[in-house]
């Protein structure tokens, strides 16, 4: 945990990044961070409502939908 995680996100372009979080989650600075510091393609999307670990078991309220159009679109 000593390595700036950060340090290499533009090297990831110009491959398409998804940021998912949840809108509650206390660590959503570091998806907006990293968002900002990633190049494009990229796309940040916040889940109204949702916490930390709703994204991890809660189906309801993960975008299945959303995340299938981000691959179908991305990985042709």
């Amino acid at each position: 945990m000593n390595m700036p995680i950060l340090t290499y996100i533009k090297e990831i372009s110009p491959r398409p990044i998804l940021f998912i979080h949840g809108e509650k989650a206390h660590s959503r600075y570091f998806s907006e961070t990293a968002y900002e510091a990633a190049a494009k393609p990229k796309e940040l999307l916040i889940i109204k409502g949702a916490n930390h670990v709703d994204l991890y078991d809660q189906v309801k309220v993960i975008p299945f939908d959303r995340i299938g159009e981000f691959f179908a679109t991305n990985l042709k």
